[in-house]
């Protein structure tokens, strides 16, 4: 078969010349008559030749016969509905058609077309109406071969590329549609010629010959035409242009991902990169996101001009997509757009620019534009304003390829939506920045700068605030030098994130070291700092939180631990807080067994204390509870394996071991805040510490004067004797005077020289301040007036009266 050639069969099934046809002269006899009349009516020629027409119709048509003549005379044919008898008299319904079939003037022979009706289904209409509804039909129609070769189609179908009807006679889908997807339609064709199953509703997506550069949808539906013995001898197919309902589609559904895709974060630089990463390639073939220097700050939105004679304005890229392979990184680079610019336009009027091809004077936009790979010919390109809550953030430019169709304005408004979108989300991004950046810096200042420097532990801390919606959060961590050499370790945490929850540890952290200046055992701390809690509860200085409400500290966590260098021993106390972990000289890891009080404000049983004894470079492990809550199948038992495995990794310093602690347990971006605490103990050695036992007589203090002065003699201290044995003198009078019970003198040497005196009495001295004419009531004042600082501490079998005095330059 030629390319333009059909076969004799598929013409006969697929032409109208099936009709039965008969000849009559000018009276209606019949002249001519075939085998298919005879298979139609059930006579033989010799038996229906000669007869007249109107004997082969029923009573009811045969009157009619001669008025349809008559009219045939003066119109030159008709058509219509008759009902014939067959010879066996059942009654056949047919569709007849008269038409002259001489030469005009001619003795007036007639040609009928006869169809019966019950297997010529819409020959009720007349051929006009049935070839104008397929011809003029908006529908694509389509008939192909068992080969799936063209047989007929209509003039729609040619909208739709492939040529001319007549031209498509015997090619092939893919001969008329060159690039189309044809090997899928015409896999369905084959379907429906083996099953005899139709398909409906069938839609391709594709670039066909009309519109090479526009992606175009059609439906097409696909049914079998069989012949008299239920033969398959065809498709026949009709395609609908739904190129517009498939846009809408996708305009929904680049709408409903950017709604799920774009803020996932608030950080405003990956916010900016969402929303070029939903709209390519989709959409577009490139997108750049410019915003505002103060945008990316947190601040305000400023329009920041560029120290350039043409005003141009500073933008920076912070978000960077292209189909060509070009992904920006989002905030690394500064683009100065001049003055007069789209984009500076769309700057300071908030309205969108569009330009279907970008022409050659367009050169102050190209050179700001992100790459769209191959394709020769200008791009068409989209200037977006990023405008939220009536303010520009910046701008967003869209381009697409000389291959692609340029945007138009149901592109510039899907456009704008979408930039409107992000641009809410950026605005929260750029707020949340500040807030966090404003909670950073209050947390920062009320954080330890740097902790205290002492001999009693080497210490090392690390802080990693949380970097999720949630925000930064009110952990704290702090070192307090103590009397004695002894320091006080803490960390803790409150309930909350943002500033809410740094002003809330703020307050927490001043009122712990309050507490520990009054020399209290690490339960009666908790116990003062749970009150203090309650009271502001109850006060209303610390509103019940709620959804989105301020933190508060009722619900804190809090663990405070006392280690004394003298003689290892280290007291602690929690209040809704988990217990430190302890790494012994020889590698041992463990976890103290301490008894778990209610958080802070949250009432329960009394605070309760531990107490043990520590070697010589012991580390003690103090964290809040984020150090281990960060993975999603968290326990308390999986979180202590991690922190003890992270624990026995080797380090060259504390601080490079507590970092890794940190990096081992804690992701880039923990879902809460995260303070560690690490602490070496040391012991200080015997010779840097004194003690007498004295006994309740006034002679002991010459004895305890000497004593003193004899020991900082030992220690190259004597420029110190005169100053130590005035306060000697004083406090162990004081003790003798006053007091009962055992009296003990002691002398440490750190940083510091410190003088204790210890008795057995339960009361506190206070200094006076006496007349001129009093005898007394001057030791203290002169203790206060010649000592850095002193003060009283409670033991279980009494008080102890301390000072000290500095060996070193004093602290910043």
């Amino acid at each position: 078969m030629g390319s333009h050639d059909v076969g004799d069969g598929a013409r006969r099934w697929f032409d109208v010349a099936d009709a039965v046809p008969l000849l009559l002269d000018a009276r209606g006899v019949v002249t001519s008559w075939t085998r298919d009349a005879e298979r139609l009516f059930g006579y033989v020629a010799a038996e229906a030749v000669g007869k007249d027409l109107a004997g082969l119709l029923t009573v009811g048509d045969a009157a009619r016969v001669p008025d349809v003549l008559e009219l045939c005379r003066r119109s030159g044919g008709w058509a219509g509905l008759l009902s014939a008898r067959r010879k066996d008299q059942h009654p056949v319904p047919v569709m007849a058609r008269f038409t002259s079939a001489d030469e005009p003037g001619g003795p007036g022979h007639w040609l009928v077309l006869v169809n019966e009706m019950g297997g010529a289904h819409g020959w009720s209409m007349s051929r006009s109406v049935l070839e104008q509804m397929v011809a003029g039909s908006p529908i694509g129609i389509a008939i192909v071969d068992t080969d799936l070769r063209f047989v007929w189609s209509n003039e729609t179908l040619a909208q739709f590329g492939g040529g001319a009807p007549e031209s498509r006679l015997g090619l092939r889908l893919a001969d008329v549609q060159p690039g189309f997807d044809a090997e899928a339609v015409e896999a369905r064709m084959r379907q429906v010629l083996e099953t005899g199953e139709p398909v409906v509703g069938y839609e391709h997506v594709g670039r066909l010959r009309a519109a090479p550069f526009r992606e175009t949808a059609h439906m097409l539906s696909f049914t079998r035409l069989d012949d008299d013995r239920h033969r398959p001898m065809g498709v026949y197919y009709t395609v609908v242009d739904i190129t517009d309902r498939h846009r809408a589609r996708q305009r929904l559904a680049l709408l409903d991902r950017a709604g799920r895709h774009i803020g996932r974060s608030l950080d405003t630089a990956r916010t900016a990169q969402e929303l070029a990463e939903v709209v390519v390639p989709g959409f577009a073939d490139a997108v750049a996101v410019d915003l505002l220097e103060s945008v990316l700050r947190g601040a305000e939105p400023v329009v920041e001009r560029a120290e350039a004679p043409d005003g141009s304005v500073a933008l920076r890229r912070a978000g960077l997509r292209s189909a060509g392979g070009g992904v920006g990184d989002g905030g690394t680079a500064v683009v100065s757009h001049p003055a007069g610019s789209p984009a500076v336009g769309c700057l300071t009027t908030g309205l969108a620019w569009r330009a279907e091809r970008l022409g050659p004077d367009a050169a102050d936009v190209n050179p700001y534009l992100p790459p769209v790979g191959a394709g020769a010919g200008p791009p068409s390109a989209l200037i977006v304003p990023v405008r939220a809550r009536g303010a520009t953030l910046g701008v967003t430019t869209f381009l697409r390829r000389s291959t692609q169709e340029p945007f138009d304005e149901d592109d510039l408004t899907l456009a704008e939506d979408l930039v409107s979108r992000a641009a809410v989300c950026l605005d929260n991004a750029r707020r949340y920045t500040r807030e966090r950046d404003a909670a950073l810096v209050l947390q920062r200042s009320l954080l330890p700068h740097r902790l205290s420097e002492q001999e009693a532990v080497e210490v090392a801390a690390c802080y990693r605030p949380a970097d999720t919606l949630t925000g930064l959060g009110g952990d704290w961590y702090d070192l307090i030098p103590l009397s004695g050499a002894r320091v006080a370790l803490v960390v803790g945490e409150v309930q909350g994130h943002g500033i809410d929850a740094a002003a809330a540890m703020g307050r927490l952290r001043t009122a712990v070291r309050t507490l520990a200046a009054l020399e209290l055992p690490p339960d009666e701390v908790l116990a003062h700092l749970d009150d203090l809690v309650s009271r502001a509860q109850e006060d209303g200085e610390a509103p019940e939180e709620d959804d989105g409400g301020p933190a508060r500290a009722v619900g804190a966590g809090c663990l405070y631990v006392v280690y004394d260098p003298v003689d290892g021993r280290c007291a602690m106390a929690a209040a809704g807080h988990p217990a430190p972990a302890v790494v012994l000289p020889d590698g041992t890891i463990s976890f103290v067994d301490l008894p778990q009080g209610p958080p802070l404000g949250a009432g329960g049983p009394p605070f309760e204390s531990a107490e043990l004894v520590l070697p010589e470079g012991s580390t003690l492990a103090l964290h809040t509870d984020g150090l281990l809550s960060q993975s999603e199948q968290w326990t308390p038992e999986a979180g202590r394996e991690r922190l003890v495995r992270a624990l026995t990794a080797r380090a060259d310093s504390l601080d490079l071991r507590c970092r890794t602690v940190i990096d081992a347990l804690v992701p880039d971006r923990p879902r809460d805040d995260v303070a560690l605490l690490m602490a070496r103990t040391r012991r200080l050695s015997p010779d840097r510490v004194a003690q007498w036992e004295l006994p309740a007589d006034p002679a002991a203090v010459a004895e305890a004067r000497k004593a003193a002065a004899r020991r900082l003699a030992d220690w190259d201290l004597a420029e110190l004797a005169f100053t130590t044995e005035l306060v000697v003198s004083e406090l162990v009078t004081n003790a003798i005077r006053y007091a009962t019970g055992p009296i003990r003198l002691r002398l440490i040497r750190e940083r510091a020289l410190v003088c204790e005196v210890h008795d057995g009495g339960a009361t506190t001295p206070h200094v006076r301040h006496p007349r001129t004419t009093d005898e007394g009531g001057r030791g203290l004042l002169l203790v206060s007036q010649v000592t850095r600082r002193w003060g009283t501490r409670f033991v279980p079998d009494g008080k102890i009266i301390w000072a000290e005095q500095s060996l070193t330059d004093p602290e910043v």
